[in-house]
């Protein structure tokens, strides 16, 4: 190779990469504001669909969508008995995250108010 024939640097995929696609897929899940409520209300133990449904003012097919997309991405557990799937937080980062956030823009929204 003669001077004028640099070899390019491909990127690489670094660690640092890794921890930005983490972090956005942990906001792509929470960025839906039924997913936040269906965290939020599994924050005190779990509950089966019955009992998420009686919370959070939805049909049965859009919560069974949502469970299942936080199940998929990690964020729930899931466990049969009987009939019934009980769902339950496993990520606690996600819960920690979700609880920053809201619990700032309250904040926020009081001081606002006022």
């Amino acid at each position: 190779m003669g001077p004028t024939s640099e070899k390019r640097a491909t990127p690489s995929f670094t660690e640092s990469d890794e921890v930005f696609e983490s972090a956005a897929e942990v906001f792509r899940v929470m960025s839906a504001p039924m997913r936040l409520k269906i965290i939020s209300s599994l924050c005190n133990g779990e509950k089966n669909v019955g009992e998420l449904l009686r919370e959070i003012n939805t049909t049965q097919p859009n919560m069974s969508q949502h469970l299942n997309t936080l199940y998929q991405s990690g964020v729930l557990g899931k466990r049969r008995d009987g009939v019934q799937i009980f769902y339950r937080i496993i990520n606690e980062r996600v819960v920690t995250l979700c609880r920053a956030v809201c619990t700032q823009i309250a904040i926020e929204s009081d001081a606002e108010s006022r």
